[in-house]
């Protein structure tokens, strides 16, 4: 699919720079808004409509958040590849609505480090489900459009505005080679931490 319509999106982040500007931006283009957690309590606080994950997922936030997003109501949304007919039917066999886009950044676990946290505290700070959507969302760049960095939000409002509320194959592939570069980052970075500490 070159042109990618944007109807659906799911917002999770920790660094909520320019995220009210940018939701309301969607919000006002019939986006449809889904949302975890703190991010979902800031939007519908600027007076967003958002539905949250676990109306979605059927199920809620468990574990003190550390199972919120990793469902298949969530995952077959982002995974499904949309030219797929074989997809698409299952999605509507099942009753999964598909996603467009995944806005997703990541726990600061560097700050977490640097605080020098205990083991067990710092742990709690490798975020889980943001990484699993990040990569799935990347991977489907065909079918999505994932953005990992608030920097990106003025340069996609304006592809969209440009594209009548859709968004190029040429840009989805740009933002998924950034989410895999992070995602590695990030995994180097935890992989560094644990290697220099002892259980």
């Amino acid at each position: 699919m070159d042109l990618l319509p944007i109807k659906r999106a799911l917002l999770s982040v920790t660094d909520k720079s320019g995220l009210v500007e940018f939701a309301t931006f969607l919000h006002e283009n019939g986006v449809e808004l889904v949302s975890t957690g703190g991010t979902a309590r800031m939007l519908t606080e600027a007076g967003l409509k958002v539905t949250p994950v676990s109306k979605v997922t059927g199920f809620p936030e468990i574990l003190g958040g550390r199972v919120k997003t990793l469902h298949p109501h969530i995952h077959a949304g982002i995974l499904a590849d949309k030219d797929n007919p074989e997809h698409l039917s299952t999605l509507k066999e099942l009753g999964i609505a598909a996603f467009d886009l995944i806005v997703v950044n990541l726990y600061n676990f560097a700050e977490a480090a640097r605080k020098g946290l205990d083991l067990r505290a710092a742990i709690e700070e490798i975020d889980i489900g943001g990484p699993c959507m990040l990569r799935a969302t990347a991977k489907n760049f065909h079918s999505m459009l994932v953005l990992p960095d608030p920097a990106d939000y003025a340069e996609v409002s304006a592809e969209l505005k440009a594209n009548e509320m859709r968004v190029g194959l040429e840009f989805r592939r740009r933002m998924a080679a950034k989410t895999f570069e992070r995602t590695s980052n990030y995994d180097r970075m935890i992989t560094d931490y644990l290697s220099s500490k002892t259980a």
